[in-house]
């Protein structure tokens, strides 16, 4: 096996290993979603509707790009907490390239992201099947597709996290970069309301929101309900996802320790 993907393969395990050490990063993960979901989503759906959709079912595809989203672009402070404890020091004396090294990383934390997603989903077909969540729907085509469209999406966001990592020397700068990107990434998105009815001047930052396109595939899959054609919306994600993973490998390799 060539040595640069071996390389690869070991960062990946080793980023796999630390997330199945981490219970409480995948408990957190799972139950803040379903919170929101059962909470946020039946006590706002009581006071809303939208034409033809139960509102939690509405906001289930939103719900799992935000757990996407968060615990994507957070990935990146583990980049923070390696050089801290000189372990990229050890990384990078090794034969393999620092493109290797970071692809790794984005596999890792990408793999992360999709064995949530894939737990939430498999809560979403329970919610759907008895009821809890009238109008929630979803089978093995969809799930597939699902996941299709968010390991473009965690692939981008994973990136965009390391890239941070890769310019932060403390953990509550990275928190604080973060922060400005998560929260407007995640409130335009359209994850909560329907972008079709947004006043004039926030529709155009929805647009350029490339996790707008993520919750529209992932509702128009689910629901059947879009604002764009589900082709356009594999196309925006996997060109940001490439475009992310450039800039991304380009700030690793100019990374100081």
């Amino acid at each position: 096996m060539n040595s640069e993907l071996r390389g690869i393969l070991a960062i990946w395990y080793r980023e796999l290993k630390v997330f199945q050490r981490e219970k409480s990063r995948l408990v957190g993960a799972i139950v803040t979603p379903v919170l929101w979901l059962l909470l946020f989503g039946g006590g706002l759906g009581s006071a809303i509707s939208i034409t033809g959709v139960n509102y939690q079912a509405f906001i289930f595809p939103g719900i799992l790009a935000q757990s996407v989203l968060f615990s994507s672009i957070f990935f990146g402070i583990y980049i923070v907490w390696d050089r801290k404890i000189d372990f990229l020091k050890e990384v990078l004396i090794s034969p393999v390239s620092r493109f290797s090294i970071f692809a790794g990383k984005v596999v890792g934390g990408a793999t992360d992201s999709l064995i949530q997603s894939m737990i939430l989903l498999t809560i979403g077909w329970i919610f759907g099947a008895t009821g809890v969540i009238a109008g929630l729907q979803i089978d093995i085509v969809k799930f597939v597709l699902c996941l299709i469209i968010i390991a473009f999406t965690t692939t981008a966001l994973v990136s965009i996290g390391l890239a941070i990592g890769s310019m932060m020397d403390s953990f509550e700068g990275f928190q604080l970069i973060s922060s400005f990107l998560l929260f407007p990434l995640f409130f335009l998105s359209g994850a909560l309301f329907p972008i079709d009815k947004l006043p004039v001047w926030i529709a155009p930052f929805t647009f350029i929101n490339p996790l707008t396109y993520s919750v529209d595939g992932m509702r128009s899959i689910i629901l059947g309900a879009s604002q764009f054609s589900v082709w356009m919306d594999f196309g925006v994600m996997a060109g940001f996802a490439a475009l992310t993973l450039v800039v991304g490998a380009f700030a690793f390799e100019r990374m100081k320790l």
